[in-house]
């Protein structure tokens, strides 16, 4: 799971979206704090607030400090180091409300980030020294979360460790990550992962090492267990698979971090493992309840010890075995399935009902924490959030879609959870519902007609879910509801939520989408304002000059930060190029032209397949063959580099966006403009590279392997795109050997059910890929009454939520953008994405 989803969900009900605005004056740290000093430059960017002194030059990276706080004594510890660098002139940033600071600190936070409140940039080691005795000595006696990342200096609230002081970017894996010099000058990764890390060749300064000595003396001797394999980390602590040193009894071993972790009302791990510990010594005995042992505390980290449950959780196991994934599904494979998923929920009801006879509510029932074994056999783990009855406790964490609403008390708040249980073993698109409550009843509906499920199941479905408070209004179907859905009348209405959820005075983006936005920027042609206005107008929904006067002011104010196609200037500019900005769209090609030698990526979305095809289109549109010859030359690099590829990875790649058919497609295309084969050669050479990544999937399809157990089906990571540039070598060279792998390909795109609707990671690419290929009409038909599961109601028009469903995203990769041009696909014989040729539709 990206835990950075969490994070951008605080800002906004049904956006993704940064704490900018979304805070009130109050919530702010600068209404607490003295005026900046005259001679400072201070400048908010995302979470951040910067303050730099004029005229104090930092390097580019050295030693940093990171002063930590909780929620309670931020204001305070912020203060004291504020009035401290000020008066120094040490440059530094904070975090800028109270807000982000919990949201930062929260359980599903990412733990690489958490508990720092400021970072302070030192500009050389003596200055280091000198920050660190001072300030840990006005900061004495102040507590804070452990920053995971760093060296703790003493017992306070000051930690350190080496990186970047100013943004450098460097490709790794397909993937842009934040960079520092090495020795020779050449960028290395900065890595921020949740362990203290000196690079080879930076010494550690003389200040630290007793510090780092004393990190060092923890001695795993002392610990009374013996771990054996993480099962789960989380922001507040792990989960260990273990074994006691005293009599070798295997246990799991949960731990806490102080000050980490936190709920919405600021209560810590900590809190919450004594509180589990508590509520599992009340139910002991209650079969399918983990039997608790002691707790204790090492390492300043809180510990507690339980017995094993066997089976996995239930996702897991709906993963393995929920019927309409599968390509294609008789009736008794869904009876079947209906039998053993109504025997789980009965099995579950009998735990809760068991926990309730003690007296206890267990507050956090979803499906990690639901386990099911071989034998389908349940068990109920993480009591953390549990309390008693006589308490009249509330939920103050939950699963999307689980956590039960504030009018829900007592052993109610079970029971909604048990609800949504009944209704995700059958549909599991329960974020869905609470990010719109009036899908409710299409869902238990569809649930209803497709299992067969009696009346009497979905009234409980219906009786726990439905509001009591504020019940939604409004139609409970959309257009895309019913056996033939009017596709212009669909594709006008997407268009409208498009539309309505722009923001033209924001800077930072104009439609909502994911929250990969917030760190490649919001003109992109993958996540914002480029795809999004290039969708509409391919997708005959027009041209709209605000927008695009947006979209030019956004490339002038905040240039793209690489030149890739889907996140970088590439795709900006194939836009601009294609609306008539001739000049910006050709200075755009000509200032990135010196960062592609640097690009080692080879994929579409950020590397140099997906350049070397707006090139050649560039060639095309302006005449001009140096466009071309530019990109005669990425393919020689991209052959070469071919010809060296590592065998495929654990983690799944193939496919258009990251994969090697992203480069199969410009192959193909240098090989229709040159009409050298050696170009075919290797573009059939490239698909066979992502080939091998594929298997056989549970329902016999071929899919992209994903690990062991998993495949994915997509078109930005799967055998969807694949099939996608597949299908181009068919139309341009029918008889060649690999095209027979094509029927195999379009048959894992045809699956009944598609967790997310999204055009490069799900339902929308899927449907595209059909299209394209010529795939079965019923697949067609089902896949576009399979986007009405997931369409939610928003200003008039049509939305649909992005990656995880949280909330809703409009643009191309993950959004209504990418919605909008499947169906445009299939309405009007109109490319999905740009270099692909436009499905022959039947009867045109």
């Amino acid at each position: 799971m990206d835990l950075r989803y969490e994070a951008y969900c605080f800002a906004d009900r049904l956006f993704y979206d940064v704490q900018n605005g979304a805070e009130t004056s109050r919530d702010d740290f600068s209404q607490l704090l003295p005026a900046v000093p005259e001679g400072w430059t201070q400048a908010d960017r995302n979470i951040w607030r910067h303050l730099h002194p004029n005229g104090v030059v930092l390097p580019k990276q050295g030693w940093k400090i990171h002063v930590s706080a909780t929620v309670l004594n931020a204001a305070e510890v912020l203060l004291a180091s504020f009035e401290y660098l000020t008066a120094r002139r040490i440059p530094f940033k904070y975090l800028r409300t109270h807000s982000i600071v919990l949201a930062r600190n929260s359980k599903y936070a990412p733990r690489e980030g958490s508990g720092k409140l400021i970072t302070i940039y030192p500009a050389d080691d003596d200055q280091l020294e000198r920050v660190l005795a001072e300030l840990s000595e006005i900061l004495r006696g102040q507590p804070g979360a452990y920053i995971l990342s760093d060296l703790r200096y003493g017992a306070g609230p000051l930690f350190v460790r080496y990186g970047g002081f100013v943004e450098q970017w460097l490709e790794k894996d397909g993937k842009r990550v934040l960079a520092i010099e090495g020795p020779d000058g050449a960028l290395v990764p900065d890595q921020r992962k949740p362990v203290f890390w000196v690079p080879d060749w930076v010494a550690l300064p003389a200040c630290l090492e007793e510090h780092l000595a004393a990190r060092r003396a923890g001695s795993a001797d002392d610990f009374p267990y013996r771990v054996l394999r993480s099962l789960h980390f989380s922001n507040g602590g792990g989960v260990y698979e273990a074994v006691r040193k005293s009599d070798d009894r295997r246990v799991v071993l949960k731990e806490a971090r102080p000050h980490s972790g936190l709920d919405r009302m600021n209560v810590d791990a900590v809190a919450r493992l004594r509180r589990e510990h508590e509520m599992l010594a009340r139910v002991a005995g209650v079969p399918g309840v983990p039997e608790v042992f002691e707790r204790f505390t090492a390492w300043e980290h809180e510990f507690m010890a339980m017995s094993e449950v066997p089976g996995r959780p239930l996702g897991q196991w709906l993963g393995h075995h929920y019927p309409l994934t599968h390509h294609e599904v008789d009736d008794e494979v869904v009876t079947a399935y209906t039998g053993r998923a109504l025997k789980i929920v009965a099995d579950v009801e009998r735990i809760i009902g068991d926990v309730h006879d003690r007296g206890v509510v267990f507050c956090d029932l979803h499906p990690l924490n639901v386990l099911v074994d071989d034998d389908d056999r349940v068990s109920l783990i993480d009591f953390e959030l549990a309390f008693g009855v006589e308490e009249d406790g509330k939920p103050t964490l939950g699963s999307p879609g689980f956590q039960a609403p504030p009018d829900r008390s007592g052993f109610e708040i079970d029971e909604h959870a048990l609800a949504a249980l009944r209704l995700y073993l059958f549909l599991p698109l329960n974020a869905v519902i609470e990010l719109a409550p009036v899908k409710l009843r299409s869902h238990v509906d569809f649930i209803r007609r497709r299992f067969g499920l009696s009346d009497e199941y979905c009234a409980k479905v219906l009786a726990g879910l439905e509001r009591r408070v504020d019940p939604p209004t409004g139609p409970t179907t959309t257009v895309l509801d019913g056996p033939e859905p009017d596709l212009p009348v669909v594709l006008k209405t997407v268009a409208e939520a498009i539309l309505a959820s722009a923001t033209p005075r924001r800077t930072d983006r104009l439609f909502p989408g994911d929250v990969e936005q917030f760190e490649t920027g919001g003109a992109t042609f993958g996540h914002g304002a480029a795809g999004v206005l290039h969708a509409l107008d391919v997708a005959g929904q027009g041209r709209f000059p605000d927008h695009e006067r947006w979209l030019l002011d956004a490339v002038r104010r905040d240039p793209p930060k690489e030149p890739g196609f889907l996140a970088g200037a590439h795709g900006i500019a194939h836009v601009l190029e294609n609306f008539g900005h001739h000049d910006l769209a050709g200075e755009l090609v000509h200032s990135y032209a010196a960062m592609v030698p640097g690009t080692e990526d080879h994929g579409f979305g950020a590397g140099l397949a997906g350049i070397g095809l707006n090139l050649l289109h560039f060639a095309a549109t302006r005449g001009d063959e140096t466009y071309a010859g530019q990109a005669v030359e990425l393919g020689e690099r991209l052959d070469a580099a071919l010809a060296n590829a590592a065998p495929p990875g654990d983690k799944a790649r193939a496919g258009l966006e990251h994969g090697w058919s992203g480069p199969a497609l410009l192959f193909l295309r240098l090989f229709e403009r040159t009409g050298d084969r050696r170009w075919l050669d290797a573009g059939v050479t490239a698909l066979e590279r992502d080939l091998d990544e594929t298997m056989i999937a549970l329902d016999g399809s071929t899919q992209v392997r994903d690990g062991n157990f998993r495949t994915l089906p997509y078109v930005g990571v799967g055998s969807a795109g694949i099939a996608l540039v597949l299908n181009e070598f068919r139309l341009v060279e029918p008889d060649l050997p690999v095209v027979a792998k094509l029927p195999e390909l379009v048959g894992g795109t045809t699956g009944e059910f598609v967790v997310q609707p999204a055009l490069m990671l799900g339902r929308a690419g899927l449907l595209a890929t059909l299209v394209h290929t010529g795939g079965p009409r019923h697949a067609i038909e089902r896949h576009v009454a399979g986007l009405a599961w997931h369409a939610v109601p928003y200003q008039g028009g049509l939305a649909f939520p992005g990656i995880q469903l949280r909330r809703l995203s409009m643009d191309l990769g993950t959004g209504g953008a990418g919605v909008l041009l499947a169906l445009a696909t299939l309405a009007n014989g109109t490319p999905v994405l740009p270099f692909l040729t436009a499905p022959a539709l039947p009867g045109r």
